[in-house]
């Protein structure tokens, strides 16, 4: 489904270059979730930019399905990232719109009637726990009810994959874990999900596949399994 070959990635600056990612090769299967794990600017953002096609590499192929990303055109990158959801630390709310506008926000894009919208967002905010709170604001929302809107948005278009970048950076314990159950759901149901992060009691309590970054190479890639992060 996802397939890194070869893949390096160098940004040149000025009079010198640094290197992002080096010689990749990673195969991400159908329904699979992944934990992608490593510290602060080990390449865990920059293979996440290669795949959703907002970064090219300087070397090596990114496939998403029947996708080549790093050929895709830029008229044609909207119809690649309708195949993704992507859920953020920070959130990524639009502030003027409540919950229910914030998930059909992303059906709009889409081009979707308004009748899909009326029958889709409340759905989506109820398998979230959220179909009492569509009429409210993000600042009348708590973090995790914030990253609960995020991920309803997420899946909304029905992606083949959800991207989650550090999602409970900003959580507390309690709602780290109410976010994990979620992704966890998700993927039952059928979704691939690649959950960044540097939280080893959450790579721990998964029990499934773990990818460690270091210095812009997989150093470890362990199908399932405890794995303790140093």
């Amino acid at each position: 489904m996802i397939i890194f070959q070869n893949v390096t990635k160098i940004y040149k600056m000025d009079d010198h270059e640094t290197v992002a990612v080096e010689d990749i090769n990673l195969h991400i299967h159908q329904k699979e979730f992944v934990s992608m794990v490593g510290k602060s600017g080990a390449g865990k953002s920059t293979l996440i930019k290669l795949l959703t096609g907002e970064e090219k590499p300087t070397k090596g192929k990114v496939s998403f399905g029947s996708y080549n990303v790093n050929k895709l055109k830029p008229n044609e990158l909207p119809f690649l990232r309708r195949k993704m959801g992507v859920i953020f630390q920070d959130f990524r709310l639009l502030p003027n719109k409540n919950a229910y506008e914030n998930v059909a926000f992303a059906l709009e894009v889409a081009g979707r009637t308004q009748q899909e919208i009326m029958e889709f967002v409340p759905q989506a905010l109820e398998m979230v726990g959220l179909k009492d709170k569509m009429r409210n604001f993000p600042r009348e929302l708590s973090g995790g009810e914030k990253q609960r809107v995020a991920i309803a948005r997420a899946m909304i278009n029905h992606p083949d994959v959800i991207i989650a970048d550090e999602p409970t950076g900003n959580l507390d314990p309690v709602n780290t874990w109410e976010i994990l159950k979620l992704l966890l759901k998700i993927n039952e149901l059928g979704t691939t999900v690649i959950l960044t992060t540097h939280n080893k009691d959450i790579v721990n309590s998964i029990n499934k596949r773990v990818i460690s970054v270091e210095d812009g190479r997989i150093i470890r890639d362990e199908e399932e399994g405890k794995y303790i992060l140093v």
